[in-house]
């Protein structure tokens, strides 16, 4: 339920479960079975492998970036169950740009590990599905109308204008020198009447329920990636304020509309389907914060490995005080280029 003081268009405020987090100390609220959650289907078509190692785990190269997160399956089952939370907080559904019962000609622009270029193809069976990365590490096995290829969406992209009839993008943070050229890309690759979605997370951990100060490990960990986005090049901002929704605007897009997610870490909530999703969440980020952390600490900021692995540990800890009723911001925003006659 909304607070009398929020401010309109803002998500909600999450109301917490009195009976969770009384003893920190126990962390059996975060040992979720991944096994449970994550989905094995497998497919890949092109692929080029060009991975270096960083303290023992594969970092993918392109044209263009470096990867600031490790492409080895601990990071990747990280990924499908972030498509899990998603999918959850999106009220299962897999977009929500309205796009009709037959989507035709559909793009996923950085598509990681394909779950939802997958998952799409198979509740569409009409639509004719393409997911691009920069990495193989799409699965082998997919369904008949999915294929994946290998492109550097900060490049040209291989496809004529006017193409598809659905482009979607997600948790493209900390990847991309220019939002706006992608925007434009996107435009220009849509057809007339086509939907253009992107969905993008915040770093910083935040509450409405604890006051958390200046100098906690939340707000210092979120300052080190948009300070060390910021020497990249490439922004972990994006999804703050209202950027997507303005970019999208810029480039032409009509109808844009934006909505704002909370999503929760750990089994705090009081809701039930919201504590799952925080579950989730949490395995997510515990899974996934040895990757998140050790790129951007030792390779962009210097810090000696042991130094590194330190401080994660200590976020690691700080992530799973369910007491903390801790939460990150996802921003989805969706617009269609216009017809002619619009």
């Amino acid at each position: 339920m909304e607070t009398a003081t929020q401010p309109p268009g803002e998500a909600p405020v999450l109301e917490p479960d009195p009976n969770v987090g009384a003893d920190d100390n126990n962390d059996a609220d975060s040992a979720v079975d991944s096994g449970s959650v994550t989905s094995s289907t497998d497919s890949l078509t092109d692929s080029i492998y060009d991975y270096r190692k960083l303290h023992g785990r594969p970092y993918q190269k392109s044209e263009t970036t470096e990867y600031w997160a490790p492409v080895d399956d601990t990071q990747n089952e990280g990924l499908d169950i972030i498509h899990n939370v998603l999918l959850m907080s999106m009220d299962d559904q897999l977009t929500f740009a309205p796009i009709g019962d037959n989507p035709g000609n559909v793009l996923d622009v950085g598509t990681g590990t394909g779950i939802w270029a997958i998952d799409f193809a198979d509740q569409y069976s009409s639509a004719e599905v393409t997911g691009t990365d920069i990495s193989p590490i799409q699965p082998r096995w997919v369904p008949p109308n999915c294929r994946f290829f290998i492109e550097d969406c900060v490049l040209d992209w291989t496809w004529p204008p006017d193409r598809f009839d659905f482009i979607h993008l997600r948790a493209m943070y900390g990847c991309i020198p220019d939002w706006e050229a992608l925007y434009r890309k996107a435009f220009k690759h849509l057809k007339p009447g086509g939907w253009f979605e992107d969905v993008e997370m915040d770093v910083k951990i935040e509450s409405d329920h604890v006051s958390i100060p200046d100098d906690h490990i939340f707000n210092k960990w979120a300052d080190l990636f948009y300070q060390g986005g910021d020497k990249m090049g490439r922004s972990f901002t994006i999804s703050q304020g209202h950027t997507m929704k303005e970019l999208m605007e810029k480039v032409g897009f009509v109808d844009v509309v934006e909505k704002k997610i909370k999503i929760p870490l750990h089994g705090w909530p009081k809701d039930p389907r919201l504590r799952n999703v925080g579950l989730l969440a949490q395995l997510a980020l515990d899974q996934s914060l040895d990757g998140f952390g050790t790129f951007m600490l030792t390779q962009i900021h210097g810090w000696d490995p042991t130094q590194a692995a330190v401080y994660i540990a200590k976020m690691r800890k700080e992530t799973r005080k369910a007491s903390n009723c801790p939460w990150y911001m996802t921003t989805v925003v969706y617009g269609r280029k216009p017809k002619s006659k619009d």
